[in-house]
């Protein structure tokens, strides 16, 4: 049987902070997100294999809080738009683990300090200067994306529900902090990218994962242009999986404290009620441009081919949307050869790598990276020199990148050692799916259907049944039903082949 507290459902975040001392537990350090308002005083885990403080590391970089059974993280360095370094790594995996294992401990949330960001990816300007002393400065940079890495498997394999509130700023490190979760927010702040191939590295943070499977060639356009998408384009793409106006952050916060689990509950039911909560705190979609229709199909045109110069040859003979194919060509003309090759090789094997597999392999290719000039030219080009200046790629043409070099970063050296994760879960498909219907999902279903028989109208009803009306899904599989189905003689039938895996 599931419980839950008695608490007032309008019951502020700020509450908490309001509570009397005998029923407090002392505050560890002022939290900034209104979202988030609680207490902490844990220790930490003393596992060999979970990494330790160094001299150095920031002090409070990352605030640990708990409301009743929430435990709350957040990103503490709003200055740098909370971008990731390895104290803030450091501190993290050691409390999940230390969370994973408590009774008390029901709900992860993870959010950023201040509404500009959650975190804006990592610190890449320390590393390109690290990168710069020599080979053990490029191994260290490596070992903290080893770090990275673990962190984000942990996470993409965590025990309990796990939230991560996209709200701001979510890109890059950010987005392995995020997009592994069960529950994803976006708010009308949230902004996705992964902009790697602009500085000369490649989509990583589980992006060999999450990228193919998503819907046609959408993953592929964002791996290899960096493409932003807003709140409610990451809910359509299936990056988020809840949109919500961030005003109401604070009270699903308490909200989801109120939440007790009987002990035999399984994660999958703790994972249904926590989802039929937060669906109470529906508060619509925004009107705002979609990549849907014809974009969709432009891009699934443009972005199917397997070389990157078939790709940028069927943007030139684009027509439909040629203006978008234009400025998308000038976008791609300005990333490294080498990161669009590779990238785009990481999109096509990806989809059949493992959720381990993703993070060992996309170690070496890190590592790799962390010894080719282009990773330090980007940095530098972008982010450090001021004004910002055009990066000078080695080599500098698609031309001069040859298979082998985009081959050496997809072997691992003989005798070399997988990195190492804390568990051993390697899924190919995403366990839990809570957001909106994926193309395949829905294409599985019409050709399910008695074509004479199927409407578009009766397949909409189904999925909006399906999701207890969930928001997004009328327009979403409206969309999909728009672009992939055709009416013959013999009915509705679905137009083309279904993508595999999925990504949901």
């Amino acid at each position: 049987m599931l419980l839950r507290h008695s608490l007032p459902r309008s019951t502020p975040s700020s509450w908490f902070s309001r509570l009397s001392p005998a029923s407090a537990m002392p505050l560890r350090a002022k939290v900034t997100n209104p979202a988030f308002t609680a207490t902490s005083n844990m220790s930490t885990t003393t596992d060999a294999q979970i990494p330790k403080a160094q001299p150095g590391d920031e002090p409070d970089d990352v605030l640990f809080n708990s409301l009743y059974g929430v435990r709350l993280v957040e990103l503490n360095r709003p200055k740098k738009l909370n971008s990731l370094n390895g104290s803030m790594v450091r501190k993290i995996l050691p409390r999940l683990k230390e969370w994973e294992k408590s009774q008390m401990a029901n709900i992860i949330m993870v959010s950023g300090a201040g509404s500009k960001a959650l975190c804006a990816g990592g610190d890449v300007a320390a590393l390109a200067l690290q990168n710069e002393t020599g080979s053990k400065g490029q191994q260290a940079s490596a070992d903290f994306f080893g770090l990275e890495y673990k962190l984000d498997h942990t996470i993409a394999t965590y025990s309990k529900p796990y939230i991560a509130v996209m709200d701001g700023i979510t890109m890059g490190g950010g987005v392995g902090l995020s997009v592994h979760a069960p529950f994803r927010i976006a708010t009308e702040r949230t902004v996705f990218a992964m902009p790697e191939t602009t500085i000369g590295f490649f989509p990583d943070v589980g992006g060999s994962f999450f990228l193919p499977r998503l819907d046609g060639e959408l993953g592929t356009y964002l791996a290899l242009t960096s493409a932003r998408l807003t709140g409610a384009q990451a809910l359509y793409a299936g990056i988020a999986t809840h949109y919500f106006d961030s005003s109401v952050l604070g009270n699903l916060t308490t909200r989801l404290s109120e939440l007790v689990f009987s002990d035999h509950a399984s994660l999958q039911e703790r994972l249904d009620l926590v989802n039929r909560t937060m669906a109470e705190f529906a508060t619509g979609l925004p009107e705002e441009p979609q990549i849907r229709g014809e974009l969709r199909k432009a891009i699934d045109r443009s972005f199917r081919f397997n070389t990157v110069e078939e790709i940028m040859k069927s943007l030139e003979q684009e027509t439909t949307y040629k203006e978008w194919a234009q400025e998308t060509l000038e976008t791609m003309s300005q990333r490294s050869p080498t990161s669009l090759k590779v990238a785009l090789r990481q999109q096509r094997i990806g989809k059949n790598w493992g959720i381990a597999d993703t993070f060992q392999r996309e170690y070496e290719i890190a590592a790799r990276f962390m010894r080719h000039p282009d990773f330090v030219e980007g940095v530098k080009a972008l982010l450090i020199s001021k004004p910002r200046r055009r990066a000078q790629w080695q080599p500098a043409t698609l031309e001069e990148v040859t298979n082998k070099d985009v081959d050496a970063f997809f072997t691992i050296p003989d005798g070399r050692k997988r990195l190492p994760l804390l568990n051993k879960d390697n899924w190919l498909h995403c366990p839990h799916s809570y957001g909106l219907p994926s193309e395949k999902a829905i294409g599985k279903h019409v050709r399910s259907l008695n074509p004479k028989e199927a409407t578009k109208e009766q397949i909409v009803q189904h999925f909006l049944t399906k999701s207890n009306h969930k928001e997004g899904v009328e327009q979403k599989v409206t969309d999909v039903l728009s672009r992939k189905t055709i009416t013959t003689e013999r009915g509705l039938e679905w137009d083309g082949e279904l993508s595999e895996p999925e990504f949901e």
